[in-house]
């Protein structure tokens, strides 16, 4: 059998059985009616003491967290190039190093730029 046949039946089967899901819930579920109640924010059951008593983040954070998401992905591309490197070639050892030397530039930046130091003050 042809595999995009098969691709097409099984995505028509996840798209079937999600409408239809979508359609029994819409159908047979509750229907919330809106009270003043309902519409207040929720805070653990205790009163709410301002409206504005959420603090915003620091953006330095930000800065720690992009670094983060971006060495956790590079791991997972080195895990995945560690899979896909079965022949190891001479080419492949040139990706590899290469990938490695811009990790490695990358992790120079971040620390002559302190990104780290500046959320631990």
């Amino acid at each position: 059998m042809n595999p995009y046949i098969v691709f097409l039946v099984y995505l028509l089967a996840i798209l079937g059985f999600v409408s239809i899901t979508l359609a029994m819930n819409s159908i047979f579920g509750p229907k919330p009616v809106a009270s003043a109640t309902k519409m207040e924010p929720f805070e653990c059951g205790a009163t709410p003491i301002s409206t504005l008593n959420v603090k915003a983040v620091p953006i330095k954070y930000y800065a720690v967290a992009i670094i983060f998401i971006l060495f956790d992905l590079e791991t997972v591309f080195l895990f995945i190039w560690a899979l896909a490197a079965q022949p190891l070639t001479n080419f492949m050892l040139l990706t590899f190093f290469l990938f490695v030397f811009l990790l490695v530039l990358i992790l120079l930046y971040v620390y002559k730029a302190r990104l780290i130091e500046a959320v631990t003050e």
